[in-house]
């Protein structure tokens, strides 16, 4: 399941994958397949990005 989620609130803050990478230390790869859901993040990583981006784990990673 694609993450526009975590889309939506990177680009709000008009901050690039390779950006948002280099804060919560992983690749732009790895952002990118987050996004696309070709890659399910360990805890750690979600936390980091929701420091990130302002977010809680709701907000980003919860699905209905």
């Amino acid at each position: 399941m694609k993450n526009l989620k975590l889309k939506s609130a990177r680009a709000a803050l008009d901050m690039s994958q390779q950006q948002l990478a280099e804060k919560v230390g992983v690749s732009r790869q790895t952002i990118s397949a987050i996004e696309k859901g070709d890659y399910n993040p360990t805890i750690n990583l979600c936390i980091s990005i929701c420091k990130v981006l302002n977010k809680t784990l709701d907000d980003l990673f919860w699905y209905f």
